[in-house]
This record gives structure tokens, C-alpha cells and sequence, in this order.
């Protein structure tokens, strides 16, 4: 594109106009030139990246950006009328919030679900082995805040479990636990089987019985305000189908 000047580039941006042009009315579903906004819970950054990348293939021209958050930050980003197209939250809570605010088209679709584990060090310095060894004093855990479907899925877990969680830290979004542990600033660190499976040897995971008491499903819909509702239509469709399901799975998701 270069090559050409000044001439091309003036073509490229009339060109870039007019697909902007085309995102005021409802588009054809075609998607050339437009780009698809997706908020993302973060343990999905993995297999939603790959997605995107398959549905920018099938739909030459459209650019997928995606925006990676804890699902409560995400749901009140909406809610405050940030834009965007799809939203796919990691619990039904946060997407509950939405729904009823009438903010996202039609009834979300479960299309996977998830547990935490616990990552540790490689080395795994505090020698954890159970969920009830996370409550040891002087253990640095870490885990999401309550209201980032992690952390609420760590304190249903310790509250069935009877076990006294006293977290050095609270954060907003499973990635970023992860990154403490990955760092060494934590022992141990609630987060998604997932998670543990994305970060290779950076960490060990030690599953645990007492997950099975929070499985997080995860719902997936488009948003009210999207002005690329039938590409948001066919990213849901590529999620929810074989396609995602195949993605999804090898990323260490569960079944809906």
C-alpha cells in the first residue's frame, strides 16, 4: 500500500469511510470493513483470541477487537454505554445484570463452563496439597474479588467447605491472580483449570474436590446497541457452535 503514495493511502481512507458509513445502518452481514467489538471475561483470552482469528477468516475485511476484563468491570462498562457488540461473561450473574437492563439482544446462550483450581509455584515453596492448606497462616493467597465470578466461586467453595480464606490480595480479574503467582509475590492462587492450562509450566495446578461445589457457567449474547447485530449474530454462532465448542474444549473448557 505504501508503494503507491499518497493516492492510495487517500483511497484507503475513503474506503475506511465509507465502512464506517456502513456501521450507521444495519449492516449485511458481510462485515467488510467493520470491526466487531467483543467484551470478554479474561479466562477466555486463549480460545477467544484463536475465535477471532477464525472469524476474520470467514468474514474477509472484519476485524474482531476484543476487550479482556473481569465480567463485573465489563458488564458496568455496558452498562455506562461503552460499545461494543458481544458480551460473553464467565458467570450468569454479571450477564443477568445486562439482560435486565435490557442491554444485550435476546436470551444469552451458555457455550461452556468452568472450575477453579489452584495454582502454585512450579517449585511450590508453601507446599500446598488441599483446599483447607490454603487457610495455613502465613500463607500469601491470593484470589478474585467477590464480585468477579472467581471470587465468588471461592467463597461459595469456602463457605460449603467450612475453610477460613484470609487472601493477602483481592483482585478484579483471574489473570491477574495468575500473575502474582507467576511472579512470586503469591504461594497460591485461586483460579480456572484454564488458566493453569494457558500458563504451561509457569505454575502447577493442584486440583481440589471442593470445586465441584461452584462450576461457573458461562453465557454468551449480543449487545442491544450494536450496530453489527448480524455479525454479532454470526460470532455468537461460531462460539456457541462445533467450530467453538472444538476451541473451547481444547482450552480446557467443560460442556454448557
Amino acid at each position: 500500500m505504501r508503494r503507491h503514495g499518497k493516492a492510495a493511502a487517500l483511497l484507503l481512507a475513503v474506503a475506511l469511510a465509507a465502512g464506517a458509513a456502513g456501521c450507521a445502518a444495519p449492516d449485511g452481514g458481510s462485515g467488510a470493513g467493520k470491526t466487531l467489538t467483543v467484551f470478554a471475561a479474561a479466562s477466555l483470552k486463549a480460545p477467544f483470541t484463536a475465535l477471532a482469528r477464525e472469524f476474520e477468516a470467514s468474514h474477509p475485511g472484519t476485524r474482531v477487537a476484543l476487550s479482556f476484563a473481569g465480567s463485573a468491570d465489563l458488564a458496568t462498562q455496558l452498562s455506562q454505554g461503552a460499545p461494543a457488540d458481544v458480551f460473553a461473561s464467565a458467570d450468569r450473574k454479571n450477564m443477568a445484570k445486562v439482560a435486565d437492563a435490557a442491554l444485550v439482544e435476546g436470551a444469552p446462550s451458555d457455550f461452556a463452563s468452568n472450575v477453579l483450581t489452584i495454582a502454585v509455584p512450579p517449585a511450590n515453596p508453601a507446599n500446598i496439597g488441599s483446599f483447607a492448606d490454603l487457610a495455613r497462616p502465613g500463607t500469601r493467597l491470593v484470589v478474585c474479588a467477590a464480585q468477579v465470578p472467581c471470587g465468588a466461586a471461592a467463597a461459595t467453595i469456602a463457605g460449603r467447605a467450612g475453610v477460613a480464606l484470609k487472601p493477602v490480595s483481592e483482585e478484579s480479574a483471574v489473570t491477574d491472580v495468575l500473575g502474582k503467582v507467576t511472579s512470586g509475590e503469591a504461594d497460591a492462587g485461586l483460579v480456572y483449570v484454564t488458566d493453569v492450562k494457558a500458563a504451561g509450566d509457569k505454575v502447577k495446578g493442584i486440583a481440589f474436590p471442593e470445586s465441584a461445589y461452584a462450576v461457573n457457567k458461562y453465557p454468551i449474547a449480543g449487545v442491544s446497541a450494536s450496530r453489527n447485530k448480524e455479525l454479532a449474530a454470526a460470532f455468537v454462532a461460531l462460539v456457541t457452535g462445533s467450530e467453538g465448542q472444538k476451541i473451547l474444549a481444547d482450552a480446557g473448557f467443560g460442556r454448557p
